[in-house]
């Protein structure tokens, strides 16, 4: 089985000691997934750490800083299967630098409830909607 492209997201909260809130960020691109939430992040580039890529991308996409705290762990070494070539590892994650905006492939970001109802009224992307629930239970663990 080939390697499959390794993809980087963030469950960014509004505090890693005591999480209330996460930030879900809606795409605008590619056509299928515009308007739907996602945890922002983005390809790890050649020569870099998973956790370098994701600084890297949270500085891009959002114009933040962060402190990664645990790893939301995926099912398969790579993290969480996205399609037939791509695996994403998902890190909660606090804002220490900047306010999030939406500066790259996305139109909007909004902090919503650590709850399961209010996470899943949002349409979320469908690969990252495993992640939610694992998110949360990382939450609680952590």
């Amino acid at each position: 089985m080939s390697e499959l492209k390794q993809v980087v997201g963030a469950a960014v909260v509004d505090s890693l000691a005591a999480p209330t809130k996460l930030l879900a960020a809606r795409r605008t691109a590619p056509e299928q997934y515009a308007g739907m939430w996602e945890f922002p992040g983005g390809k790890v580039e050649p020569g870099e750490t998973c956790e370098e890529g994701l600084h890297r991308e949270l500085d891009e996409e959002l114009g933040i800083r962060v402190r990664l705290g645990a790893e939301v762990r995926g099912p398969g070494p790579q993290g969480w299967p996205l399609n037939a070539k791509a695996a994403m590892r998902v890190w909660l994650a606090e804002v220490t630098e900047g306010t999030p905006a939406p500066l790259e492939d996305h139109d909007e970001l909004r902090w919503v409830a650590l709850d399961p109802e209010k996470l899943d009224a949002l349409a979320w992307i469908p690969a990252d909607l495993p992640i939610v629930g694992a998110m949360l239970e990382t939450v609680r663990s952590s």
